[in-house]
């Protein structure tokens, strides 16, 4: 059995702070970025931004679809946007606006979305997207990245000002651990192998790549080897980086805080029909809207906590 790694746990923090100094960084070296919210600039930690270059910020009020536009526009000037607001609001909100001013014809506008998923908590269902993945991953020349932690986030946040092209940053609410050192390289549409093993793959993104590490470590009490991959980019997918995996294991479970249907899973999923079908287990929402209530409890409540990885692992293990 492959011995897993340990992974030094730096503290924990909110990923849309790693947003907020990401931006303020890359905005220091490119004069051509701008920042661009929906009457949220706390909450998206764009203050530092804000306050440094408050002639590149604007704060267009709760219009998301003029947000959307004024963006397009801007990118048509030579200007790298950055909106941000709840993801709630980036996409589901002003879906027309970024299929038809965004990404058909390909803009150059960066969507940052916070708030993303159930650990938006008390909020309640009503601000607690599900469906967002799915959304912008099905739109042509959209990239999707949704980075797993603090300085993951800031170091997205950076990379993306260097893609000619619409991106789609998801990122959350909730202090997570922090377990990616502050000088990794960020590689846009490269999975990073987290931990290495033989008899399950387990796929995540965003805050479940950190409860897939501490489920790998259950499972490797249980004499278990997990390979964890952190899917950090959900388009481009690493579609090597999956058939290697599943090649050596043999299964594979995927962990999303998203509906099943659409997201991380689904698009792992067609990668194996097409190259190598393999028994998969899905963690994800299925097919319900959340409800108000803390993060933590809500993760368990909906199926997405450690202990479901856990159990999907050995489910699709008696599978094999």
């Amino acid at each position: 059995m492959t011995e897993v790694a340990t992974f030094e746990v730096l503290g924990k923090k909110d990923t849309r702070s790693g947003f907020g100094e990401g931006l303020l960084e890359i905005a220091k070296q490119n004069k051509e970025v701008v920042g661009l919210c929906a009457d949220l600039t706390g909450s998206l930690k764009m203050d530092a931004f804000k306050n440094a270059f408050p002639e590149r910020f604007f704060q267009v009020g709760i219009a998301e679809a003029n947000m959307i536009g004024l963006a397009a526009g801007m990118a048509v000037g030579g200007k790298i946007p950055y909106t941000g607001t709840f993801a709630n609001f980036s996409t589901g909100r002003v879906y027309d606006q970024i299929r038809q001013s965004v990404a058909y014809s390909k803009k150059n506008v960066k969507i940052c979305a916070s708030h993303a998923g159930l650990t938006l908590g008390e909020d309640g269902a009503t601000h607690q997207i599900l469906e967002d993945i799915g959304m912008m991953k099905m739109l042509p020349n959209m990239t999707v990245i949704v980075p797993c932690d603090f300085n993951q986030t800031k170091q997205a946040t950076i990379a993306i000002a260097d893609l000619n092209g619409p991106v789609y940053l998801r990122f959350g609410r909730p202090a997570v651990p922090i377990f990616t050192q502050p000088d990794a390289h960020f590689t846009i549409g490269k999975a990073d192998v987290l931990m290495e093993g033989n008899d399950v793959t387990i796929i995540a993104c965003g805050h479940l790549v950190w409860k897939s590490i501490e489920a790998a470590e259950e499972l490797r009490n249980q004499g278990i080897s997990a390979e964890v991959i952190n899917m950090h980019t959900i388009k481009p997918l690493d579609e090597e980086a999956i058939l290697r995996s599943v090649a050596k294991t043999g299964c594979v479970v995927t962990a999303e805080e998203h509906m099943i249907y659409g997201g991380l899973g689904d698009s792992v999923a067609q990668v194996l029909s097409r190259n190598n079908p393999t028994p998969q287990e899905y963690v994800g929402v299925n097919d319900t809207f959340g409800e108000s209530g803390k993060p933590d409890e809500l993760m368990a409540k909906y199926n997405i906590d450690t202990p479901n990885v856990v159990a999907a692992a050995q489910a699709v293990l008696k599978r094999k």
